[in-house]
This record gives structure tokens, sequence and C-alpha cells, in this order.
């Protein structure tokens, strides 16, 4: 849950790192999308030892200068993930969400790219899941393990449908109890928050208690909790 330290951020607000960073409105997004860009620069080898900002621009400069080259660069990217999903590395998902990031960078820096081009040889993602819900002996089993974050974890899940990537953007602000008549009936929480794919859904009454009291645990123990506070951490 670790931000990108903006600290990098040091050039004026209309060059191309601080344009992409302008662009992106959430914190968590905002990291993902730089460890994507991140990736795509280790490939090139542009400029490794050299600072996120640094590279961007870099990146941009010979981009504008030479679009094809950009192009090519892309491309050469995109057959290398593509590969890995053929080997099940990574899920085709995965390799659109790196597209999403060069894509939005590109856009923000005014290189022109064929991004038709590109996308035509992207293999399509699954409508559906390759996964099944849990069963009762398997839910029972992770039940009883002693750590104190388990039964909020597993109530959560379990009862909302979140998966495992949405504990990074889950805030106890995101979760609202719903009651009546002065009795706690669900919880509605917001999933995702400040990306693209943002919705919400709901738990039990019994799935929110739990993660009250993981809060109440905490804030027993000295940290300040506000609306801001992640939901999960580490012990």
């Amino acid at each position: 849950m670790q931000i990108e330290n903006r600290n990098e951020r040091s050039g004026e607000e209309s060059d191309p790192y601080s344009l992409f960073l302008y662009a992106i409105r959430s914190d968590i997004t905002r990291n993902y999308y730089l460890r994507r860009l991140r990736a795509f620069f280790n490939h090139l080898n542009l400029l490794p030892d050299r600072t996120m900002e640094e590279r961007c621009n870099e990146f941009a400069a010979k981009g504008l200068k030479d679009p094809s080259w950009a192009f090519h660069s892309i491309i050469r990217f995109m057959q290398y993930q593509r590969e890995r999903v053929d080997r099940e590395e990574i899920t085709a998902s995965t390799l659109r969400n790196f597209v999403k990031a060069i894509k939005l960078f590109c856009e923000m820096c005014d290189i022109p790219v064929a991004w038709k081009k590109i996308n035509r040889g992207l293999p399509k993602i699954r409508r559906f899941a390759d996964d099944r819900a849990p069963t009762l002996e398997e839910i029972r089993s992770i039940w009883d393990y002693p750590d104190r974050r388990i039964k909020g974890i597993v109530s959560t899940m379990a009862s909302s449908g979140i998966r495992l990537g949405a504990w990074d953007y889950l805030r106890w602000g995101h979760v609202k109890p719903v009651k009546k008549e002065g009795r706690i009936i669900a919880a509605k929480i917001v999933v995702y928050h400040g990306d693209d794919e943002e919705y919400f859904s709901f738990m039990t009454a019994e799935a929110y208690l739990h993660l009250e009291r993981w809060i109440e645990y905490r804030q027993d123990c000295g940290e300040k909790i506000n609306d801001n506070t992640w939901v999960m951490r580490q012990l």
C-alpha cells in the first residue's frame, strides 16, 4: 500500500512527467500506473539508473522527435507481454492494464501512436472468472487461523464479493453501516475508490462488526483512526 514518492517531482508543471501525474486523480491508481510505466522503461533499458521523472521526460522527448520509434518500442513491449500471457504468467487483463498506462502517458505528452494497430494484436479478455466460491469447509479452516484480521477479511470478501486487489484501495471511510431502527443491518462498501472500475457493494452486519472490532483494537493500541485510515494493515 505504499504510494509512489512524489518527491521525485521536481520539473515544471508542464513537463511530461508532471502532466502524466496530473491526469490521474487517485493516489493508488497513480502508483499502479507508474509501476507499469516503469516496467515498460525497464524493458527498453531507458535510463535505468535515473529517476522516473527523467525517464518519462526522456521517452517523451524521443517519442515526439521520432513517433515511429515510440510505436515500435510499444509494439516490442506488447509482444513480450503477449508471450507472457501465452505462457500463463500474466492474464490478458494485466496486459491491457499496461496499455492503459502507456497510452495515457503518450496522450498527455502528445506523442502520436496508432493505438488501433496496437489494440488489434492484443488477446481478448474473458468476460467471466475462472474461479469458484469457497466451500464452507474452506472458509471454516481459514476462519480459525489465529490472526485478528482474518475474520474481518474472510467475512467481508465472502459477503461483499470483493477481490483481493480491492484491499489496496479500501479505507475506513469507504465502509458505511446501514441502519434500520437504530440497528446495523448491513454496510455499504466503495470498491476500487478513485479508479475507473469503482463500484459499490454491500456486506452483512456481521462482516461490518468484525471490521469495526479490528479498527477499535487498533485505536485502543494508540493508532489515530479517521476516514483515510487503511482498513487492513500489517500487524
